[in-house]
């Protein structure tokens, strides 16, 4: 199965590209991390999509084929504005609020829009490695490789694979490349960036601990006012995603289920993508035939 290339509008008249898997069904919105592509979701859409969902992975704002917004804004609230705009537009399309499947950046976009800007703009939402608070050691780390390479960028796809390989040790490094082409961008001097707005890099790696304390609140405040149906799927090797943060996260939504997925990381999709896609797909059925029979 193949995605249908599809555009949106965000909420500053920015373009958004998308891929559409299926054309009827419960909507489902994959939304990915910082410095991913709508194509980190290609497995797992499929996957979805033969399970009768029509599903949406989505270049978020700065990153894929989407729009640089010359304005630079990069923040939560930005991509959680975004969100809604394109959640509008998709129960405008197949007559029912979608479902969120957000990673890291993604899921901090979902908590914002359906806990702090419009309640109701989602059917359900699925954080992917992502709480409000989070290890701050651990995304300094992330923002740090990202930022390490930006204005150099690689001479070959295979040198930002090196990159990625140094990184991430225990990930194994795929044969064929194609994958991570897509996340790269060819300039006129000929050499490989990553595929999002330097910008985008600039507005985080320039933060102290202070201003991401204070986002921090505001994801707490957010999470604790989420009364929609809520998955936490975790990578039980996360950098990022402690069990204390779990524990603490359970405590603010009550109501929600949480999901340990063994041998995965803060890639938990990429890492474990068959039982992070049944995960999905057992909360969803179990949400939807709740639904039918009440």
């Amino acid at each position: 199965m193949t995605g249908e290339r599809v555009e949106f509008t965000g909420n500053e008249n920015n373009k958004l590209i998308a891929d559409r898997y299926g054309d009827s069904g419960q909507p489902v919105i994959l939304l990915h991390g910082g410095g991913q592509t709508r194509h980190s979701w290609d497995a797992a859409a499929e996957s979805i999509a033969r399970q009768g969902h029509v599903v949406y992975c989505l270049d978020q704002r700065g990153h894929g084929e989407s729009d640089w917004v010359p304005s630079g804004n990069y923040e939560f609230q930005d991509y959680a504005m975004d969100l809604i705009a394109v959640a509008d537009r998709v129960a405008g399309l197949h007559g029912a609020r979608p479902v969120l499947v957000g990673a890291s950046l993604g899921g901090l976009a979902g908590m914002m829009a359906e806990g702090e800007l419009k309640t109701g703009a989602l059917a359900a939402l699925v954080l992917v490695d992502v709480t409000p608070r989070m290890d701050l050691g651990g995304v300094s780390r992330i923002l740090g490789f990202m930022a390490e390479r930006v204005e150099e960028g690689f001479a070959t796809v295979e040198e930002a694979a090196d990159a990625i390989e140094l990184y991430l040790p225990n990930r194994k490094r795929p044969k064929d490349l194609s994958g991570l082409s897509k996340n790269l961008r060819l300039h006129d001097d000929g050499r490989y960036r990553w595929h999002w707005d330097p910008k985008f890099i600039a507005s985080k790696h320039g933060n102290d601990n202070g201003h991401a304390i204070e986002t921090q609140q505001i994801m707490l405040k957010a999470a604790a006012n989420l009364k929609l149906p809520v998955l936490l799927v975790r990578g039980q090797n996360s950098e990022l995603v402690s069990e204390e943060h779990v524990k603490e996260f359970i405590e603010l939504v009550p109501h929600a289920h949480f999901t340990d997925i063994k041998n995965a990381g803060h890639m938990v999709a990429g890492d474990r993508n068959d039982i992070f896609a049944e995960a999905v797909q057992s909360f969803m059925d179990k949400l939807f035939r709740n639904a039918e029979a009440s």
